[in-house]
């Protein structure tokens, strides 16, 4: 994802391009495992707010950025292949999606991971209330979701969010280290076994994934959203009505 001024904040063109750079290699004999990451600081600050309030999927882009952060996750999770996530600083709303759609996540020390949807009115999308809470656990994925809390990778390590934590000169050795094991490895039983535990652990996501999207829908449409959106902007604590 290179979009590093921004930190790699997601737009339909991006996740797209993701998704489909995702179907290839899962039809690509000469791809044995695929490696996912963000340029510059950040592996992904999600789809950011921008100006008077409004978000890359608000308006009449909100459902074409929705479809497309769904296509991308269920794209890396259908990859018949292993996908390593390389997870250096900041990943935030969707960008938590990708990351844990994938099936090894290596962080730095230096990455933290945010769900703040609930800061602006909205709620976790792109898959988030299921991979969240398979990763973690439903009390966890709670505090992550309605708390809006910051996680440190210390904390993400704990909490099971992540495969491992490294110093942040020595991630990308250690990515290196894993791709390297998994390319050399036997490619069917890792395909299996891909298969295997994504099919007992995430058989409920394409259902979380329309609850979703039928939710956060209803929710830029909303008055508290926009309330959220441009309090975020006006660096001040927002007055929600429920509205």
């Amino acid at each position: 994802m290179k979009r590093p001024d921004s930190l790699n904040s997601l737009n339909p063109q991006m996740l797209n391009a993701l998704a489909a750079t995702m179907e290839i290699a899962a039809g690509d004999p000469r791809v044995r495992v695929v490696r996912l990451g963000g340029a510059g600081r950040a592996f992904s600050s999600g789809a950011g707010i921008g100006a008077e309030g409004q978000t890359t999927r608000a308006a009449d882009a909100a459902g074409e950025t929705l479809r497309a952060a769904n296509r991308a996750v269920q794209a890396i999770v259908a990859l018949p292949k292993p996908v390593v996530a390389v997870v250096q600083g900041a990943t935030a709303g969707v960008g938590v999606s990708l990351a844990l759609a994938c099936d090894i996540v290596l962080a730095s020390e230096k990455a933290f991971f945010l769900l703040a949807f609930t800061k602006i009115g909205l709620m976790p999308d792109g898959g988030a209330s299921a991979l969240v809470a398979a990763a973690i656990g439903r009390i966890r994925a709670m505090r992550m979701a309605l708390l809006a809390e910051r996680i440190s990778a210390a904390d993400a390590y704990e909490f099971g969010l992540v495969s491992s934590v490294h110093p942040a000169d020595e991630l990308d050795a250690a990515a290196a280290n894993v791709i390297d094991t998994l390319v050399t490895g036997p490619a069917v039983a890792l395909r299996k076994t891909k298969q295997a535990i994504n099919e007992t652990t995430l058989t409920g996501l394409d259902d979380a994934i329309d609850r979703e999207t039928e939710g956060q829908l209803i929710l830029l449409e909303s008055a508290d959203f926009r309330e959220g959106a441009t309090a975020f902007q006006e660096h001040r604590k927002p007055s929600y009505s429920d509205a």
